[in-house]
């Protein structure tokens, strides 16, 4: 199976499982942490593009987990993220990561937020070594372990 197929699948697969928790994921730590790792995944390269931006918005209106939330809260809340991350990369990135943290309360919620920076990073159909490395630091931040995601 191709590299892309796989990303492919394993998104689609991640986004069925977030389907499924949809109603256990309401809480405010889900919704910031969300959108915080929305944020590491798209300037994990070190640069925004519209592109990336535009696959952050077309998941705050479009996924059903989401949903759960006003979109444009969080948009607003992606958008602060991804200013910390670009004005100071470094104590953005520290900034950014605890607020992913904050969701390592419920373990479903930590799962579902590493699982919406998969399907983020896979979104263009190239989940790069940068997104990757993210997504591991994502996870150790909420006490998982970066192999039951495979990244």
């Amino acid at each position: 199976m191709a590299l892309w197929d796989r990303i492919k699948e394993s998104a689609q697969t991640m986004q069925t499982q977030l389907e499924a928790k949809k109603n256990d994921l309401k809480s405010g730590a889900f919704r910031d942490a969300s959108m915080a790792m929305c944020a590491l995944v798209a300037a994990a390269d070190g640069s925004i593009d519209p592109a990336e931006r535009q696959r952050v918005t077309q998941l705050i209106t479009s996924n059903d987990v989401l949903k759960n939330f006003p979109p444009a809260d969080l948009q607003r809340r992606f958008d602060e993220y991804l200013n910390q991350l670009v004005s100071d990369p470094g104590l953005g990135k520290v900034n950014v990561l605890q607020e992913v943290a904050k969701a390592k309360k419920k373990p479903a919620e930590a799962r579902a937020v590493v699982q919406i920076g998969i399907i983020i990073g896979g979104a263009d159909g190239n989940f790069d070594a940068q997104e990757r490395a993210v997504v591991r630091e994502a996870c150790l931040a909420l006490d998982l372990q970066p192999q039951e995601f495979d990244v």
